[in-house]
């Protein structure tokens, strides 16, 4: 029987004009949440395709319809990814909004009559969150169409009549983004003093990680082979040291305009804050929120806000669980008092607390990635990750708490695993008569969706790329090896190594160390076509997982907190030292870049091992920390204070751990590349880095890619980027290429 409207709503409604409190804080009202969002009605798309479509493209991130027969999903086929729609079976596909704003995140309404998704105006990052119907009609923004707001996209009810959405209190209220920005011409180009600001040292964490700071958050005990009772201690969640201003705050938004928004939760300083899932009798809600590294799950009380059950989960895809068909149970993706996150059983009671935890799954030295659950509730899909690659595996589930009850040893099943034409699955989308739509990435091909039946056997969207006209043409992609190496102080690092084609294999070659951002993000075999670019130009490319890095473990991932990180500097060195070793690269001709936290790195390494490296390209990386924590997005400042260190308490290890305070010591050419709408890392970043470099007499350069923020998003500006950073290491390095082997 359909949930009517009023359950989830009336819940809530007893929230609206009220703010949650922010954490330790210890009464409401304290302070004003981010505003409710005002949905603006748009001109409906109804048109023609753009008429430049690509046959080298991508499509990922399916959300499918009720009946399963029509996918939306996101696609660059036209140069920028937009969100587009077609038939499961079929081959035509069709763009629903015709915008330039990169499309970021899709969910088709459970009732099948709207698709959500949101959208990056300029390529930057203060998104908002959108409403169409299938046919491209009844376009709106519902969230973060005020002027330096920002929106995220949250879950739908289960009867469709609300979509739950996070909303960013601008910087300064009205007004757009008053970070560092751009440097004016006539400045110097020197490291600031560093931020001030109120905030509180970090806290104590779970596990095996090792953290500054004292104190400790109440958690339940968990069981790994049966179930146990707990306590949970409801109200405020422990307090995270607030670095700047802003809050954010999850709404219920009815996309028909029949009710006013719902204020769910609120909290000043956040860092991050989704709603996952809402309960189907709309009593309860499932909320992830907190800083890197220190993630939790919420389950609320609707009705009256407060927070019945805390657990800590683990970082990487948002979406960390569902609610079971009767809401006496939570499923989890926790890695809480372990190494690799598995899937938790958590049982509830009536009021919302824990009555007992279980583990359900779990791999040994294979984390679980990704977390999908059917409304019904009767199985689950799980993506482990296993050293970079993915197993997919469906599992059953009992339906009711007192199926669970019966279950003796707290396990689940039966179990079933396809065999994936691709490595790695980056989204699922289970359907609720059985099967899924899976977008799968590999080393061969650009992303794609497939179809997986009942009997999870695999088919390619007919509309998805087809894996010969997924990579342009005379460009064979290389498939990457696996690489192990031991860092200075014994720690085990992984990575994948590149060989450009046709190197000479006695024959020691120029090489790029190519460091991937997070630093929690992890190198994986999937295509990339800034690695072909490199091998193109007859460059290896050694992709490594430094310390810091997800897929190896909590306790690799927090080995770079605190002074650690001079060791992931090191791990660097350590790296290129080790491709050496091999007889791969040409100790002469090394080369080092990244993105992000990679291009912080990346000048790390030039600063830190000036006579290692004969070039480097860092792309969106912060050269100091107080000029970064003064000019980021304040729930980015937050978010990022957990993992690098407060800008006022840690003020002295974040100066000696800025590229900045070593600018003296570089020595190689440098290409800095950012987006000129990056409010996450402000271009002022690269420009003060480059500027000082120019000021020493060293060879350096910035490329600024127009309406880009911190991902390069639209085809023409990531060719430009590709282009201008193999020219920079081709030119500096030497080139190994084979004689008439052009770049694309």
């Amino acid at each position: 029987m359909p949930l009517e409207r009023t359950n989830l709503v009336d819940h809530a409604r007893g929230t609206a004009g009220r703010t949650t409190a922010a954490p330790g804080t210890g009464g409401t009202g304290a302070a004003s949440p981010a505003p409710a969002p005002v949905p603006v009605r748009l001109p409906d798309h109804i048109g023609a395709d753009p008429p430049t479509l690509l046959t080298a493209h991508g499509c990922w991130y399916p959300s499918a319809d009720p009946t399963g027969e029509h996918v939306a999903f996101i696609c660059d086929r036209a140069g920028v990814p937009q969100l587009w729609s077609g038939p499961a079976r079929g081959s035509e596909a069709h763009v629903l909004d015709g915008d330039p704003d990169p499309v970021t995140e899709v969910s088709w309404s459970p009732d099948g009559r709207w698709i959500a998704y949101t959208s990056a105006p300029g390529g930057g990052e203060h998104t908002r969150v959108l409403v169409v119907r299938p046919d491209g009609t009844g376009r709106q923004v519902l969230a973060g169409a005020e002027p330096g707001s920002s929106a995220h996209l949250g879950c739908w009810t289960r009867d469709a009549t609300a979509l739950a959405v996070t909303v960013a209190q601008p910087s300064v209220s009205g007004a757009e983004h008053t970070g560092a920005g751009h440097l004016p011409s006539d400045v110097d180009g020197a490291p600031a003093d560093g931020a001030r600001g109120p905030g509180a040292a970090w806290s104590e964490r779970d596990g095996t990680a090792t953290l500054l700071g004292g104190g400790s958050a109440h958690r339940p005990a968990l069981s790994h082979d049966r179930a146990v009772s707990v306590h949970v201690a409801a109200g405020p969640v422990p307090a995270l040291g607030q670095v700047r201003g802003g809050g954010l705050a999850a709404y219920l938004v009815d996309p028909d305009g029949a009710h006013a928004p719902v204020l769910l939760y609120g909290e000043q300083g956040a860092a991050s804050l989704r709603v996952c899932d809402t309960s189907p009798d709309g009593r309860f809600a499932l909320v992830r929120r907190g800083p890197r590294g220190r993630r939790e799950a919420l389950v609320l009380d609707t009705g009256s806000g407060r927070t019945t059950f805390a657990l800590h989960v683990a970082d990487g895809d948002p979406w960390i669980g569902r609610f079971s068909a009767d809401a006496r149970t939570v499923w989890l993706r926790s890695d809480t008092d372990r190494e690799f996150a598995a899937l938790l059983r958590v049982r509830l009671d009536d009021q919302g607390a824990a009555r007992s935890l279980t583990v359900a799954a779990e791999r040994q030295e294979a984390a679980l990635d990704l977390l999908s659950v059917p409304d019904h509730g009767r199985w689950a899909l799980l993506a482990w990750n296993v050293h970079g690659a993915t197993e997919l595996e469906s599992t059953g589930l009992p339906l009711t708490d007192d199926d669970a009850a019966a279950d003796a040893d707290g396990d689940v099943g039966p179990r079933h695993r396809p065999v994936l034409p691709h490595e790695v699955v980056t989204r699922i989308a289970p359907l609720e008569r059985g099967g899924l739509f899976a977008a799968l990435a590999g080393s061969r091909r650009r992303p794609g969706i497939w179809e997986l039946d009942q009997g999870l056997v695999p088919a390619r969207a007919g509309w998805s790329a087809s894996d010969e006209d997924a990579v342009p043409p005379g460009r064979p992609p290389v498939r990457p090896v696996p690489l192990r190496c031991r860092a200075r102080d014994g720690l085990m690092l992984g990575g994948w190594y590149y060989r450009a084609p046709g190197q000479d294999p006695g024959r020691p070659a120029p090489c790029v160390i190519h460091l991937h951002g997070g630093p929690e993000e992890q190198e994986r075999p999937v295509f990339s076509p800034l690695y072909h670019e490199l091998l193109g130009r007859g460059l290896d490319v050694f992709a490594p997982d430094v310390r810091g890095s997800s897929g190896w473990g909590r306790s690799f991932v927090d080995a770079d907190l605190g002074a650690g990180r001079f060791a992931a500097i090191d791990d660097v060195a350590d790296c290129a030292a080790h491709v050496v070793s091999l007889g791969y690269a040409d100790p002469v001709r090394l080369g080092v870049m990244g993105r992000s936290y990679g291009g912080y790195l990346t000048m790390a390494s030039l600063v830190w091992h000036p006579d290692l490296f004969r070039a480097g390209v860092a792309v969106c990386g912060m050269s100091d920390f107080a000029t970064f924590f003064a000019g980021t997005e304040p729930w980015i400042a937050q978010s990022a204070t957990a993992k690098y260190g407060h800008p006022e308490h840690d003020r002295d290890l974040l100066r000696a751990l800025s590229p900045m305070s070593r600018i003296d010591q570089l020595r190689a050419p440098v290409l800095a590349v950012h987006g000129e709408h990056d409010t996450n890392v402000p271009p002022t970043e690269s420009e003060q880095f480059i500027r000082a470099a120019r000021g020493r007499g060293v060879p350096a350069r910035q490329l600024t890619l127009r309406d880009e923020g911190h991902e390069f998003l639209r085809a023409d500006n990531r060719r430009l980027y590709r282009r201008a950073a193999a020219d920079w290491l081709e030119r500096h390095l030497g080139s190994n290429a084979l004689p008439g082997r052009q770049a694309t």
